[in-house]
């Protein structure tokens, strides 16, 4: 058997080392960098600014630890240069993974030729990959898995392709830490830069077109994000709807509605944050037959299978839930699939975390939701104020909510049993970490009974779902 695998991200380059593990032969194709968007310019650079900003907000609420008389400086192009090496110690681990026997690593773009061949034009150089061309190459495989994830989206608005506008890959490599900066969109993006940056001491302004931020979290705690963030010092401007952006000299104006009235913001440097759209790029689906829409390309939800049966599509390509662990474990139920391999991964069940200061998590379904599909719930809370290892931290701003299929009323009925944990919400301190035992949880359709009897350490911040369990 053998495969191609069109795209290193990490639906793709997983994916090719388990089917080298399981002696499949594997051509995997990238026209850039492996490790695709998400190690180098998304989920690890990202984090590694992160942490530089959580070492600066610690430093300077030091005095209440105790520590007196600290001078300290800002060295914003060391902080480039960290997330700089820690990006390439990364990539070359990949890289040296993948040099596995049953891996052929082909660098370049691809199209389809047929439904079984694709053709390559090779990049010459690993640098610039786009650089020096080669002469096209054809490989041919029994399968084929796409896995060319997603690029940043933009908004039609006048000015939007000015060249100072930044995406979430540009603003990474900005020279100096702006003065003021215009964060268009309030998502998961949009989010962690604007709390980043305003660590690092810009002036930040966040434009929201939905009624919300975070759109898909739960309402209470996009709520509470909110206000935190405002705390801190974001401004977060809801239902803004940006209509154009103006280059004065050597600033921008932000022009937006906002409850019919006209409003505008003057920033340094403009962040666009409107999500991501799939790569369909030049991989000539239409001339094979594939289908795609302009969310992505069309597979099965329980096998990732496209209308041609022997390729699938994987990952932030396919538009389902654009996440890097989402891409990995699509990319499992995909060669699983194509082995005959039984699994019972549930990908409806899938956590997904903000990094922004304190942190947000959240995994299931969320209370709105429960509501809109007429299942009957309760809500229990707990809040980091009455955890004993938040409050020796100086971390108690956040709370943990537990959605859990409660006894139906009369004319309700449930798809769920009583007591069973559908969702769990966090926005506190390592939110991001806590989240995973309730992953566990949901995954395996535990009651709120059974979750009770779980003993956990003392004192820890996981606590906070044994408290929200009890409430």
């Amino acid at each position: 058997m053998k495969i191609i695998i069109i795209g290193a991200g990490p639906g793709g380059y997983e994916t090719a080392l388990l089917a080298a593990e399981r002696g499949v032969e594997v051509v995997l194709v990238e026209s850039g960098h492996v490790g695709g968007t998400c190690l180098n310019e998304g989920c690890i650079p990202t984090k590694s600014f992160c942490k530089n900003a959580e070492v600066l907000d610690g430093l300077r609420e030091a005095e209440s630890f105790g520590i007196t008389g600290l001078d300290f400086g800002f060295d914003f192009s060391s902080v480039v240069s960290r997330k700089n090496a820690v990006v390439e110690q990364l990539r070359g681990g990949v890289e040296g993974l993948l040099g596995h026997k049953n891996i052929t690593l082909v660098r370049g773009k691809a199209s389809f030729k047929d439904e079984h061949t694709i053709t390559v034009i090779p990049s010459l150089s690993t640098v610039i990959p786009s650089e020096v061309e080669g002469s096209p190459q054809e490989y041919t495989a029994d399968y084929v898995i796409i896995a060319t994830g997603s690029v940043s989206a933009s908004l039609p608005i006048p000015g939007a392709d000015l060249p100072g506008i930044l995406t979430s890959k540009e603003i990474l490599d900005v020279e100096e830490v702006p003065q003021r900066l215009c964060v268009i969109g309030g998502g998961v993006i949009g989010l962690e830069f604007a709390s980043v940056f305003c660590s690092f001491g810009s002036q930040v302004t966040v434009l929201e077109y939905c009624k919300d931020i975070l759109p898909r979290f739960d309402t209470d705690l996009a709520k509470r994000l909110k206000q935190s963030l405002g705390k801190r010092g974001v401004e977060i401007n809801t239902q803004a709807q940006v209509t154009s952006i103006e280059q004065l000299g050597s600033e921008y104006k932000i022009t937006y509605l906002r409850k019919g009235k006209e409003e505008a913001v003057l920033a340094d440097k403009v962040l666009m944050a409107v999500g991501r759209k799939a790569n369909v790029g030049s991989l000539n689906l239409a001339d094979i037959g594939l289908e795609y829409t302009g969310r992505g390309i069309t597979v099965d939800d329980r096998t990732m299978q496209t209308n041609i049966p022997h390729i699938y599509a994987v990952g932030d390509i396919n538009g389902k839930m654009m996440l890097a662990h989402a891409a990995t474990f699509q990319g499992i139920v995909a060669l699983d699939h194509i082995m005959g391999i039984e699994n019972h991964i549930d990908l409806s069940v899938m956590p997904a975390a903000v990094f922004t200061s304190p942190e947000a998590a959240s995994v299931g379904m969320t209370e709105d939701e429960c509501k809109e599909k007429g299942i009957p719930v309760k809500c229990l809370k707990s809040f980091f104020r009455a955890n004993g290892k938040a409050v020796t931290m100086g971390q108690t701003d956040g709370f943990c909510k537990l959605v859990v299929a409660a006894e139906p009323k009369d004319n309700q009925t449930s798809p769920f049993k009583t007591g069973q944990l559908l969702g769990c919400h966090l926005y506190g301190p390592h939110a991001s970490d806590i989240v995973q035992e309730a992953c566990a949880l949901v995954t395996r359709k535990a009651t709120l009974d059974e979750f009770k009897d779980i003993i956990h350490t003392h004192p820890t911040l996981a606590e906070v779902l044994q408290s929200a369990a009890h409430s």
